[in-house]
């Protein structure tokens, strides 16, 4: 029984870790929209953390901006005035009267005001500056402004990724892909065949980060092609057993030809290389692993803004092959897909921690920038429209779009999810 429970807490602990790195991500996200808008002079009406009912709230008095946190923990937003198009002009001052030279002036007080200006008795006196509002409505604002608005979440998201990935890097070293265990071949001098635990840097002289890069390096390659790697391989142990290892470049001589389909489709790479498969009914397991490995300063702080820049492009890929075909929606995963991974690896260490959160980080930057309608990137191609034209879209029209775009993205990601179960 308390094993029992601990697993529970220890599930429920991981889940609520998830949610927090989703909700700091969007958080920074909407931080960065802030952050250029106040730079910018937009007018913001609030900044909120979490959606629904307000748990606390406050006012700033000098800006009337409303902060807020909110019940639901899974996104937040910042309200610009006038975002929507909708926000009526202030009325312009009425013109002066012809005959006011006629009027009889106002009544005043000692002090120079009318008795219906005069401040009650115990306060300051108004400024006219801390009553006018500050800032800008959206829509009236400069298009490159809006622009810089809406484009500042995304940057803040990778900004906050490449950094966790620079100490994550610096801290434990980058994870590479290991052979667990190789599989000795008769026919293939073992000179030209991987070995156990050999960790895996280059391919036919390009830098390894994802398996895809390996897969793109050898992809239509022929059994009996022999290819270059790069390979940190153990030579030996110290005198209290821990590995010695070596930088090497061998020749590995392919054992199958490569045919990769689509970025999930590794088997073949996997068994050209002599990896050992572990088959338990009809389904075989690759023995591999991941490493972490050391490099210098200067590489590794390279290697964490390219290793961010692979993550944008492999979001790219995969929605390229979703489009022709070459990848199924049961590949991809929704929101309680994202959680439930998030929660299995940022529950192990924090080292899982930073990974996880540095990709998800990179990943919400690129997301929101694709020209998909409620995303940030089509409300850019509208504001950019609207440059060109001189004149924008009608704002109802685009409004409906967003709404429509919206429905549609929650549609998908619950069907994506769904089908994980199916």
């Amino acid at each position: 029984m308390g094993n029992l429970l601990l697993n529970v807490w220890s599930t429920v602990g991981s889940v609520a870790l998830a949610i927090l790195i989703l909700l700091v991500m969007i958080t920074i996200h909407e931080f960065g929209h802030y952050l250029a808008g106040k730079i910018l002079k937009f007018r913001i009406d609030e900044f909120s953390v979490g959606f629904g009912p307000a748990l606390f709230k406050r006012r700033s008095k000098k800006t009337g901006e409303l902060f807020a946190l909110r019940l639901i923990p899974l996104g937040g937003y910042c309200a610009f005035a006038g975002e929507d198009g909708t926000e009526e002009k202030a009325a312009p001052p009425a013109p002066p009267q012809e005959n006011a030279a006629e009027q009889p002036p106002a009544e005043q007080t000692p002090t120079g005001q009318t008795p219906a200006e005069q401040p009650p008795a115990g306060q300051p006196p108004a400024s006219a500056e801390a009553a006018a509002p500050r800032g800008g409505l959206f829509t009236e604002m400069a298009p490159w402004k809006r622009i810089i608005v809406l484009v500042a979440g995304a940057l803040m998201n990778y900004l906050l990724a490449v950094i966790l990935l620079i100490v994550c890097f610096f801290a434990y070293g980058q994870t590479m892909i290991a052979v667990y265990r190789a599989d000795p071949s008769p026919d293939i001098a073992a000179g030209y065949c991987l070995q156990d635990y050999d960790i895996l840097l280059a391919a036919e002289g390009k830098k390894l980060y994802l398996t895809t890069d390996l897969a793109q390096a050898l992809n239509g390659r022929k059994a009996g092609d022999l290819v270059e790697m790069r390979i940190s391989r153990v030579v030996g142990t110290d005198e209290e057993g821990v590995y010695l290892r070596e930088e090497q470049t061998v020749s590995v001589m392919l054992r199958a030809d490569v045919t990769v389909q689509n970025c999930a489709d590794l088997d073949s790479v996997w068994r050209a290389l002599g990896i050992a498969c572990e088959t338990e009914g009809e389904s075989g397991t690759w023995m591999l692993a991941n490493a972490s490995y050391r490099f210098g300063f200067w590489e590794t702080l390279g290697r964490a803004f390219a290793y961010s820049f692979k993550i944008a492009g492999s979001i790219f890929k995969v929605l390229g092959e979703l489009l022709t075909g070459k990848l199924g929606l049961s590949a991809l995963g929704g929101p309680v897909t994202t959680i439930t991974l998030t929660s299995q690896i940022a529950g192990r260490s924090f080292r899982g921690f930073l990974e996880i959160a540095g990709f998800l980080g990179v990943n919400l930057a690129v997301l929101n920038l694709l020209p998909i309608p409620a995303l940030d990137g089509s409300k850019v191609v509208f504001t950019v429209i609207e440059w060109i034209r001189g004149k924008p879209v009608n704002r109802k029209v685009e409004a409906i779009i967003h709404a429509v775009g919206f429905l549609l993205l929650l549609g998908f990601a619950v069907l994506v999810d769904i089908l994980q179960f199916v």
